[in-house]
């Protein structure tokens, strides 16, 4: 399965008896799955079938749905409400025998609610049925689409992470090699400061100073971060080469790869692999900013 991203954007148009719809739909990022549709009313039962499609074959990222309607020879007919007409101008009457005002316009008179109406013209059932039908198979080709558009996506953000995964992997190996990460470097420059402490003063125990530079030593060694970084790397790799919906997981990972530069940046007294590994957070974050778009 390839990877797939969760931004995209696709189109779809399709026309049946008078009517002509046109789909748009755009997904972008999110913890899980959602679908937002936007549909003109009478067309209530696509929503059902929208949803449970894109359910299927999509698992994360919010999706936004929009389905424009026109009916071709729809003209609409204005007709007067000579009901609600007559009650108007009957309290006009009145009004006008009490106080001296003006008679009202036409122009008023029609400006008054529930006076005009608007009359849509009839729809055929059959009609109407076999439109929703054919807006129903564009969404399938709108879906479509957008489907093979977060892959497209999807397959440039994993060449990416490929990436970012040989700089980790590259640093990783410069933090190894670096002199000073060595146990007898550390021990040898704590050596240089017991015995400068001891030349300073009389009232340090020199057995209990070295135990404590060996104590200091063991600890500030980062063989053991090293190794969860390979290990990370090689998952890393494996979970971008199966592809499909690993966003959450490689999320997880850019965490952990994280928690152990950050150790090593911490455990660091050598100014060069402190460099290293400020170099190696800076990928890390690179790294976790692009899985955010993976699905």
């Amino acid at each position: 399965m390839a990877l797939s991203s969760m931004t995209g954007f696709a189109r779809s148009h399709g026309a049946s008896g008078p009517y002509t719809f046109e789909w748009e739909l755009k997904s972008v990022n999110a913890k899980g799955f959602d679908m937002r549709l936007r549909l003109p009313p009478g067309w209530d039962e696509v929503e059902a079938f929208a949803k449970k499609r894109a359910g299927e074959v999509l698992s994360r990222g919010t999706v936004y749905a929009n389905l424009n309607v026109k009916r071709a020879n729809a003209v609409s007919t204005v007709r007067i409400n000579d009901d609600v007409l007559a009650s108007v101008v009957k309290v006009a009457g009145e009004l006008a025998a009490k106080i001296d005002a003006v008679a009202p316009s036409i122009d008023g008179l029609l400006g008054i609610k529930g006076v005009i109406e608007v009359v849509e013209p009839e729809s055929d059932e059959a009609e109407d049925k076999a439109a929703r039908d054919a807006a129903v198979t564009a969404f399938e080709q709108a879906l479509g689409n957008l489907v093979e558009m977060r892959r497209r996506e999807g397959v440039t953000l994993g060449q990416i992470l490929i990436q970012r995964m040989d700089e980790i992997e590259r640093l990783a190996k410069k933090a190894e090699a670096a002199p000073g990460r060595k146990p007898e470097a550390i021990r040898a420059r704590l050596a240089e400061q017991v015995t400068a402490l001891l030349e300073t003063s009389e009232r340090f125990d020199p057995d209990r100073l070295h135990q404590e530079a060996i104590m200091i030593a063991t600890k500030a060694d980062i063989r053991e971060e090293l190794d969860r970084i390979a290990s990370h790397v090689a998952q890393a790799r494996e979970m971008i080469g199966k592809g499909g919906p690993v966003g959450r997981r490689l999320d997880f990972l850019a965490q952990e790869f994280n928690r152990e530069v950050n150790t090593c940046c911490s455990k660091s007294n050598d100014l060069e692999l402190t460099q290293t590994g400020l170099e190696m957070k800076n990928v890390v974050e690179q790294f976790r900013e692009q899985v955010q778009n993976l699905e």
